[in-house]
């Protein structure tokens, strides 16, 4: 019985949900849903995974750094079955690598998946950013990297 755990174990970032979990009990788990601004963020995910109606999405978690929605997480999900929602995506991720040397382009949703994995790798604890959350044209949430600052390891 224990192998399907084992499974879950491999499947899951289990010490990134650890470390939520910890997080969680310190805040209270009550989050502020957060306005449309410029914050401080670092990616916490960044996957290809299926949207509810079964379509490939893009998702993105933030999570805002400083000022009074510290700890609070924004989130992108950006569908990619249309060019125009992959140009979209692809702009983001353009942002999000800037001065690394990485490709982003479409070829094939498995490729997509690895490049998505790619970057978070390349990404993860070595970046954070300035982000603009607003509003497009019609009513949907933008998301502009504005600044990358290179952490020190």
């Amino acid at each position: 019985m224990s192998a399907v755990w084992e499974k879950f174990d491999e499947m899951v970032d289990v010490k990134g949900l650890a470390a939520d979990v910890k997080e969680v009990g310190e805040t209270g788990g009550t989050f502020k849903d957060v306005p449309h601004g410029e914050y401080a963020i670092k990616i916490n995910k960044l996957e290809l995974v299926q949207s509810k109606a079964g379509d490939p999405m893009v998702t993105c978690w933030m999570k805002v750094l400083a000022g009074e929605y510290k700890g609070s997480m924004i989130f992108m999900n950006q569908v990619i079955t249309r060019p125009f929602q992959i140009h979209i995506a692809n702009e983001f991720l353009r942002s999000l690598v800037d001065g690394l040397e990485i490709a982003v382009e479409f070829v094939s949703y498995s490729q997509y998946n690895q490049l998505l994995m790619d970057i978070a790798e390349s990404i993860d604890e070595k970046f954070e950013y300035g982000l603009e959350y607003g509003e497009g044209k019609k009513g949907f949430s933008t998301f502009t990297i504005t600044e990358i600052f290179e952490l020190e390891n």
